[in-house]
């Protein structure tokens, strides 16, 4: 199962590395990692995405728990939440088929960043699903180069 997990972390030069070392340490593998400032530029979120069981999950809470610059951990896929992660994609184009990767680009709501001569850059914004679903319509076309953000996610309410 994959948890999405939210961790408050002191903003400070190594806490990235400490964390990573803390699964890559146990044989977990962090299937996607985002980090950034908070409204609190003192603090900063790391937005982790892990696969495993909840004893798996339970050790790697426990274990991020003790850190020292660790504020606070959550598992997001308990609670209700909203997610989303930045994707470009760069896939082939000639003149003749533009126009229909355009159009397929609007029906996800993408931008298309980037334009050249063999080429063009969609970026895109959503969930896993919406993801998959457009890099899979756009795999006939030929995708050269795909760059994602990683998972970003946040609880609603409260």
């Amino acid at each position: 199962m994959r948890h999405t997990i939210s961790v408050l972390v002191e903003n400070k030069s190594g806490v990235l590395a400490r964390v990573a070392g803390l699964f890559s340490g146990r044989g977990y593998n962090i299937d996607s990692l985002n980090v950034a400032e908070t409204e609190d530029t003192t603090v900063s979120r790391m937005t982790i995405v892990a696969r495993g069981d909840d004893k798996i999950l339970e050790q790697i809470t426990k274990q991020l728990n003790r850190l020292v610059d660790v504020i606070k951990v959550n598992d997001l896929s308990t609670e209700k939440h909203v997610e989303r992660e930045l994707v470009m994609i760069k896939v082939s184009s000639q003149p003749g088929n533009r126009s229909e990767i355009i159009h397929i680009a609007d029906i996800f709501r993408a931008n298309i960043v980037d334009v050249g001569h063999e080429a063009m850059i969609i970026a895109v914004t959503g969930n896993e699903e919406k993801i998959a679903a457009l890099i899979n319509i756009l795999n006939p076309y030929g995708i050269k180069e795909i760059a994602r953000s990683g998972r970003v996610a946040i609880v609603r309410g409260k």
